[in-house]
């Protein structure tokens, strides 16, 4: 049976991260003006930071993995989408592709670094099985020569490496792509500057060049140089399935900053001496305290919808339909709610003397990147109606 109740336990270690986040906060419209600045990996404050106290009991009853580090990274979302206490050592979206894709012996080598994902192109975004930067084998040297240029690469910036998907044979399609591990400071692999964007301006977005780019034959992911022929799509398949986890921490990224733009409307609206009342019936209550409650329910079904998504994962059940609802439910939810609480704070809610401005430009990204809101609706299409990709195109 799901469960979702927190144990005492649980409790404490999030409230670790809240506490993480409201320091947080105080730099957040800082790094946001200043975004050809890079967020420092430890902030001023952190060593003088007393975290809670998680207590050592009840940890049999603990919640499962994969749904604590979802609750956690809502918690550390509702800080500030990129500026953190302290960056913990951690991967990238790479660093994923390499665990479900990678050799034993690429594991051990590229595991202790931290590792982007390219594959958005300038003329290839919601799609990427239209991936144009090539790979061609050179056999003389057994090296790879990549050429191509990506955009919109997550932490690509402060990212050691990359995972890039590249083409073997453009004719083959998606059965033709391939990704490739890539390191910092290889010859013909170029990173021009970081993205300006409307949101997550402190996140560390890049593009990325490829010119003559050459790399060692080993450097490709999995190892599988074969093109399949026919219906299959070879190791795009493979990959592709490392969305079914990256999704959901994608919903609940932008799920963290909506509850930060929730909590702060309902203390405005209280201040403002208006009491909600959860139990009262429909049409009782000023139409503000209505709406607030309707926002505030979209939310938390969005969050129950993740929560459902990696829990699955968790017990070794497939949920690749339940990464793209999770994901395409809380693109509505980040806008929709975000925008409501905008309309019911007023010029509040535009202005700069606050974060609500903010955080309705920071989780706009939740329904663009890791596959857009229109492609995860394509995705559960074919899952439910056994729609091909012929008949949806």
């Amino acid at each position: 049976m799901i469960d979702f109740r927190l144990t005492e336990r649980d409790k404490a270690a999030l409230a670790k991260t809240y506490a993480e986040g409201r320091i947080v906060r105080k730099h957040a419209r800082y790094y946001d003006e200043h975004e050809s600045e890079q967020a420092p990996d430890e902030l001023p404050e952190a060593a003088d930071f007393v975290a809670p106290e998680v207590p050592e009991v009840d940890i049999a009853k603990d919640t499962t993995g994969p749904v604590m580090m979802t609750l956690n990274t809502i918690a550390s979302y509702w800080g500030d989408y990129a500026v953190r206490l302290k960056n913990r050592t951690g991967g990238g979206l790479g660093n994923a592709a390499l665990a479900a894709a990678g050799t034993p012996e690429q594991i051990e080598k590229w595991n202790n670094l931290v590792l982007s994902m390219a594959i958005t192109e300038p003329g290839c975004g919601s799609d990427p099985s239209r991936v144009q930067t090539t790979a061609v084998l050179d056999e003389e040297t057994n090296e790879w020569v990549l050429n191509g240029e990506k955009i919109f690469v997550t932490t690509g910036i402060r990212a050691d490496g990359v995972v890039c998907w590249a083409s073997l044979d453009l004719s083959a399609g998606r059965a033709g792509i391939k990704s490739f591990l890539v390191e910092k400071g290889t010859p013909g692999f170029e990173v021009p500057g970081k993205e300006k964007k409307l949101g997550i301006r402190a996140d560390d977005t890049a593009a990325y060049v490829f010119n003559d780019c050459r790399i060692p034959r080993e450097n490709l992911l999995g190892g599988d140089e074969t093109i399949p022929k026919g219906k299959g799509s070879g190791g795009f398949r493979g990959v592709m399935k490392t969305f079914n986890m990256t999704r959901p921490m994608t919903a609940a990224m932008g799920l963290g900053v909506v509850e930060a733009a929730i909590d702060f409307t309902r203390e405005q609206l209280e201040a403002s001496g208006f009491e909600i009342d959860y139990t009262a019936g429909t049409g009782t209550q000023p139409a503000a305290v209505e709406r607030f409650i309707e926002l505030e329910a979209q939310y938390e079904a969005s969050k129950l919808t993740t929560l459902q998504c990696v829990w699955l994962a968790g017990q070794g059940q497939p949920n690749n339909m339940e990464s793209s609802v999770c994901k395409a439910h809380a693109g509505n939810t980040v806008r929709e709610v975000t925008q409501g609480c905008i309309d019911l704070l007023g010029p509040m809610g535009i202005s700069r003397d606050h974060l609500l401005e903010k955080w309705a430009r920071d989780c706009r990204i939740t329904d663009i990147y890791e596959g857009t809101g229109e492609i995860q609706r394509l995705i559960i299409a074919r899952g439910l109606l056994d729609y091909s990709r012929a008949d949806l195109s």
